[in-house]
């Protein structure tokens, strides 16, 4: 029996071989699919991004950090 149909769009990326090997036997050893894999990932990542980013936004509130550009410095 087919898995049932998934509500996403595709999305195809070219990624170096070293970490396609990587991804690969990590879904291996734990019995996932690469895209169960690659959705986790980009999950935990874009938390902690979003995260990070909350953060700074409340410093520069507090006026404890000051940003340009993407860099930081501190006052």
């Amino acid at each position: 029996m087919a898995r049932p149909k998934k509500n996403g769009v595709y999305l195809n990326v070219c990624i170096g071989k070293p970490i396609y090997d990587r991804l690969a036997a990590l879904c291996d050893d734990a019995g996932q699919t690469k895209t169960v894999a690659v959705e986790r990932a980009l999950t935990a990542y874009l938390t902690d991004y979003e995260e990070k980013q909350r953060r700074l936004r409340e410093l520069e509130t507090a006026g404890l950090v000051h940003t340009t550009a993407g860099s930081q410095s501190r006052e």
